[in-house]
């Protein structure tokens, strides 16, 4: 659930989110697609040129480009969010790597997804393991959804191995993060934020802010984002958004942004439905002029996990094209993927 409201009126008193929206619950997607097999153990069949001419077409009308299908490993499918890619991931058709790496302990050291079993090794292995699947998956795009202590380490690995990867877990040193992509000259996705929607209102931000630098010079600004308990740290897109408003002349610290982990407060003051309070991003941003007289109002709303995932898996295909095409430029993030316009 997304939604932007700009409103301009008296400022009276805090904001709340009391408004409650209906959600129906989401089933995953648990398409008839197996677990990616090693390239090394697949046999392959030639085609003749009859019958790849004669593939092309049915009764003289072209038939439908290939769907597009590469290994894809999630790193680490133990949670919800990474998780939730996997199951987006088979939806698509992608062949999904039947190993990843968390700390979580699980029973058996398997978990299920789609009726697939998954192995699970601990982060401490994944140094050794990663370059016999590399091998045996030579297309590979690696999908990070682990923690945010992590993020450099696991960075600093897919660049030693040269694994294009998509990086969605927030924190860690973002420009050290940047910087060892850039020094490996690695293909990846970079982004704080998946969701395709909640992206373009943030470069619809950065555009304001880079033509209207200023713009609300001496406004107040309150900014309040919800978020499911286990989330430890400030929303990267809280963090992109505040960005933007700074460089429209309003004067915040980061400190100040209020954190709403507590369910019965996401309940009543933000107004969460309590089937999404596993997982949601309630965002709201406040501006007020200095006397009082104006406001202005920013909110976008989301409940579940669906809009990351797909999101996620644009920016895999994105990205694996890119590889494919031997682009010149190799970092990327959400924004260019939306530019491609070529999403599902």
């Amino acid at each position: 659930m997304l939604s932007a409201t700009v409103a301009a009126h008296p400022a009276t008193a805090a904001i709340t989110l009391r408004q409650r929206h209906s959600v129906r619950p989401r089933r995953p997607h648990c398409a008839p697609v197996g677990a990616a097999a090693p390239r090394r153990r697949m046999a392959t069949a030639g085609l003749s040129v009859t019958n790849a001419l004669a593939s092309q077409t049915l009764g003289g009308v072209p038939a439908a480009p290939p769907k597009l299908s590469f290994p894809i490993l999630v790193n680490s499918c133990t949670g919800k969010m990474g998780k939730a890619v996997a199951e987006a991931a088979l939806s698509a058709g992608l062949q999904l790597v039947p190993v990843s790496f968390s700390a979580m302990e699980v029973p058996d050291g398997k978990v299920e997804i789609c009726d697939r079993e998954f192995r699970i090794h601990d982060p401490s292995e994944s140094e050794q393991i990663l370059p016999s699947i590399v091998k045996d998956y030579p297309d590979l795009i690696v999908v990070d959804y682990t923690v945010p202590d992590a993020v450099n380490a696991n960075a600093e690995l897919y660049c030693k191995l040269g694994l294009p990867f998509v990086m969605g877990t927030t924190g860690g040193n973002r420009q050290l993060l940047h910087k060892t992509v850039q020094d490996a000259n690695i293909y990846a996705v970079i982004s704080p934020q998946m969701g395709k929607q909640v992206v373009a209102f943030l470069a619809a931000m950065e555009i304001m802010a880079e033509q209207f630098p200023g713009a609300y010079s001496g406004y107040k600004l309150e900014v309040m984002e919800s978020h499911q308990a286990t989330k430890l740290d400030i929303s990267g897109t809280a963090k992109a958004v505040i960005s933007c408003f700074q460089k429209l002349g309003v004067s915040f610290d980061m400190n100040e942004v209020k954190q709403v982990r507590d369910p019965q407060e996401q309940v009543a003051l933000v107004g969460v439905p309590e089937e999404h309070l596993s997982g949601h991003a309630f965002h709201m941003y406040h501006l007020t002029s200095p006397d009082g007289t104006v406001s202005f109002e920013f909110q976008h709303n989301v409940c579940g996990r669906s809009i990351y995932a797909e999101g996620t898996v644009d920016a895999a295909m994105f990205l694996y094209k890119k590889v494919q095409s031997g682009a010149d430029k190799k970092l990327y993030d959400m924004i260019d993927v939306l530019r491609e316009g070529n999403m599902r």
